[in-house]
């Protein structure tokens, strides 16, 4: 185990060197809420899937894909729809609106109003979410090495909280990629792994068919069959459609902002669409074999929500010494990009969205580029303390499973929050206060499915509380919509610059300026070099041939990815000598 905490360990502080080379690129706060505007489709395309993977996928959906068999692919399905419509238009979209934050486009849409209450909301809401992503990875570490929970919480959000401070969005980017080629190489092992232990492919789909797994490996589950009818056609319906409107809102603005341009944003997400439909055939496939083979090793692990754990312990019996370590990192860098992600789009907004106004009220001047910077890493700082005590606070919980707690908090709160935001892209002709007359109705059945719980002892479940804010909030926008002709001239011209800004391409040349594209591509292939390299040093401890057959496969993969990026920079870098040259020669002619 003692090669574990090494493996470990070294991943860790290569984060934070990696993190700390792209944080010199942070002149302001343009470079460390987006990059200045400058990210390549596969850098943004990569970091989009990594920071919507997080240790969830491995122990929230694993605890699902455990207990139920396929059912959890209506998550995946739903993300392919939302990236699709990334590729086709939204991410486009998006970009055009030449916002460095969402807040910034719900005032271009809305007005400053609308602006500040997304901001507040947002600051108190997110670090919920954020907090069941770290809860996520503390079941998963706890299981895999036996810390304590809590103990394991406080550390390892004391870890993100620094590296989301000393980063920025470059770093988040860059340490994303890299940690994105560990992933999908050591989940394929597992995958492998884990299909040859049950006998291969096709002894793995005859299992569905086995007595004993038949009725809950159904696609389809009866109602009552699960706990408030989960898994049933009404629960994959309503779970889809929540899915894939949270990814085709203005929610999704942020991912795309820090791209170069509109071409770009669209190609990430055609590129995110293909990574993740890659991922959504592996990460599925352990945890079954883990109810096929080892359900009485997941059930000996003593937690609350043993099935969460399933992905850990086959990890755990099927990995060689020192992959395991990998594996561990690579959960790890998943939560921490998402968690980066999130707190530094959220810090980005207090420090640009809110900050200036109290500012103005109070007097005071407008803080320059560096004065920014350096508020939004004391931002950083309390949004990652105020993180780690709530998923302190939620772990004493007990009731909730991982799977479920986020799909309350998600049908709660999410989706009266987000459903304004959605309609604001395909719904011109509403007024600017209908912002809040929606989220104030999807807020009602919100609510009164908590008092019918708590005063009536009538627990909603998760399904029938979201139709009935998806119903009330599309009643709500219909309702709005006539009144859209008795707004003001001025919102009328605000609505229409919107929607002409963001149907507007950028020219990246004049707008931006010099591209970063070959550095990007430089620093994460030595980064990747660096990390294969270290991962194929673990070839040298003692280990069984097939081990050290996985070590060479996951050191392999991720080196030759760099070798990749190195070689197409060269070739873009020879490119863009040969064109100075060719103009100082045209220009020393005339």
């Amino acid at each position: 185990m003692t090669i574990e905490y090494i493996t470990l360990g070294v991943y860790l502080i290569l984060i934070l060197v990696l993190g700390y080379a792209f944080s010199k690129e942070n002149r302001g706060v343009d470079d460390f809420v987006r990059s200045g505007a400058q990210g390549t489709w596969w850098l943004v395309g990569s970091s989009m899937v990594i920071s919507g993977v997080s240790a969830f996928t491995f122990t929230g959906n694993a605890s699902a894909a455990f207990e139920s068999g396929p059912t959890l692919l209506v998550f995946y399905v739903a993300n392919l729809v939302g990236f699709a419509v990334g590729g086709l238009f939204l991410g486009r979209w998006m970009r055009q609106t030449r916002a460095f934050t969402l807040a910034d486009v719900l005032r271009e849409r809305f007005g400053p109003e609308v602006e500040q209450f997304a901001v507040y909301f947002g600051t108190f809401l997110y670090p919920f979410t954020s907090a069941i992503q770290l809860w996520a990875l503390a079941v998963f570490v706890s299981s895999m090495f036996g810390f304590p929970i809590v103990g394991t919480i406080v550390v390892i959000g004391a870890i993100v909280t620094l590296y989301s401070t000393m980063g920025g969005k470059w770093a988040v980017l860059a340490t994303d990629f890299v940690q994105n080629l560990i992933i999908f190489a050591i989940t394929i092992a597992v995958a492998f792994l884990s299909l040859r232990e049950v006998g291969g492919i096709g002894a793995f789909f005859d299992y569905f068919s086995d007595p004993r797994y038949a009725e809950d490996f159904k696609l389809i589950k009866d109602p009552g069959q699960f706990p408030d009818d989960k898994f049933s056609w009404k629960w994959l319906i309503v779970v889809f459609f929540m899915q894939v409107y949270t990814q085709v809102s203005l929610n999704s603005a942020g991912r795309f902002l820090t791209c170069k341009d509109g071409r770009e944003a669209s190609r990430a997400s055609w590129f995110a669409f293909g990574l993740m439909g890659l991922g959504a055939s592996l990460w599925f496939i352990p945890p079954m074999v883990a109810r096929f083979l080892y359900a009485d090793e997941v059930a000996a692990t003593g937690l609350d929500d043993p099935a969460s754990a399933s992905y850990a312990v086959i990890s755990r019996i099927l990995l060689p010494q020192g992959a395991l370590g990998i594996m561990v990192a690579a959960m790890f860098a998943a939560t921490m990009s998402s968690m980066d992600s999130g707190i530094n789009s959220q810090a980005g907004m207090i420090v640009r969205n809110m900050l200036p106004p109290l500012r103005r009220r109070l007097g005071m001047p407008e803080m320059d580029a560096t004065q920014g910077l350096r508020v939004g890493r004391w931002c950083t700082l309390l949004l990652g303390a105020f993180i780690v005590v709530q998923c302190v606070l939620i772990s004493q919980l007990g009731k909730f499973k991982l799977f479920d707690a986020y799909l309350i908090i998600n049908s709660i709160v999410g989706i009266p929050l987000a459903f304004p935001i959605f309609v604001a892209l395909y719904f011109r002709r509403i007024p600017r206060w209908s912002y809040f007359v929606i989220f104030g109705a999807g807020c009602i059945p919100s609510a009164y499915s908590l008092i019918d719980a708590k005063v009536f002892d009538n627990p909603w479940t998760i399904q029938s509380r979201a139709a009935w804010i998806f119903a009330s909030s599309f009643i709500a926008t219909l309702a709005c919509v006539p009144f859209f002709k008795y707004s003001g001239s001025e919102y009328k011209n605000r609505v229409k610059a919107f929607f002409d800004k963001m149907n507007s391409p950028v020219n990246f040349k004049r707008e931006i300026g010099v591209s970063k594209d070959v550095k990007q591509a430089m620093l994460v292939g030595r980064a990747s070099f660096f990390v294969g390299g270290i991962t194929l040093t673990l070839m040298f401890l003692p280990s069984a041939l097939n081990g050290r057959l996985v070590i060479l496969f996951v050191g392999g993969f991720v080196i030759a990815v760099g070798a990749i990026l190195r070689w197409a920079a060269g070739i873009e870098r020879r490119k863009s000598e040969d064109d100075a040259s060719m103009r100082e020669t045209s220009s020393n002619g005339e």
